[in-house]
């Protein structure tokens, strides 16, 4: 309907025709990413492509006309499975059940997908032990999943003239850490902080049961 058009629709209510209009919204739907679809059938516009069987067998190069008749033989759908080869490969197979499949995949893999994140754990200069425990066990917690963690030490007033004692709590937990990070950013003066990024290393999972066996 051009023009932004709303139709208007009756409704006959109590004996009385009522005018209802409704507007309608337009704009992209949003919708989750879908796989991609290879053109199929009479959709594949080339003279001629390497046939694969439905039984996987290398049939070779045919022209496109043949290799749509062997699709039909069979009752099955011509594929354009790699279309910049040259010529395209085509594979006769059930489409529905192949698209299905590659959707599937393509959802199990979104699942799983991980976006590392960078979290970030506040010490002050005076942190106490019992304090310093747990902040490194939030630490370890966000490795564990396998996210990025900025280490950071906070100055106030005077305490600013004692940096050093800032680099020297970010030494100790790097030491401590050592066994399961990779330190990205070492630790720096920034402002009125001091701060250190590391990164869980890739075998993270396994490295933390030793871990905890060691702290144990």
């Amino acid at each position: 309907m051009a023009g932004g058009f709303n139709p208007p629709f009756f409704l006959l209510k109590k004996n009385k025709e009522v005018l209802i209009s409704i507007r309608i919204r337009r704009g992209k739907a949003k919708t989750n990413p879908t796989a991609p679809k290879e053109r199929i059938n009479n959709q594949i516009r080339v003279p001629s492509v390497r046939l694969i069987s439905e039984t996987g067998k290398q049939v070779g190069i045919v022209p496109i006309s043949k290799a749509l008749q062997e699709a039909e033989r069979v009752g099955l759908d011509l594929v354009e499975i790699s279309p910049n080869a040259k010529p395209p490969v085509c594979k006769i197979l059930d489409f529905g059940t192949y698209y299905y499949k590659k959707e599937r995949k393509l959802r199990e893999a979104r699942k799983n997908q991980h976006i590392v994140q960078t979290k970030e754990v506040k010490f002050g200069p005076n942190t106490e032990d019992h304090d310093y425990k747990f902040k490194k066990v939030h630490a370890l917690k966000f490795l564990s999943q396998h996210n990025k963690v900025k280490l950071t030490v906070r100055f106030r007033g005077r305490q600013l003239a004692h940096r050093d004692i800032g680099f020297k709590l970010l030494e100790r937990i790097l030491e401590e850490l050592k066994p399961l990070v990779d330190v990205e950013v070492m630790p720096k003066n920034e402002g009125r902080t001091v701060f250190t990024i590391i990164a869980p290393k890739k075998e993270i999972d396994n490295l933390l049961e030793e871990y905890e066996n060691i702290e144990e």
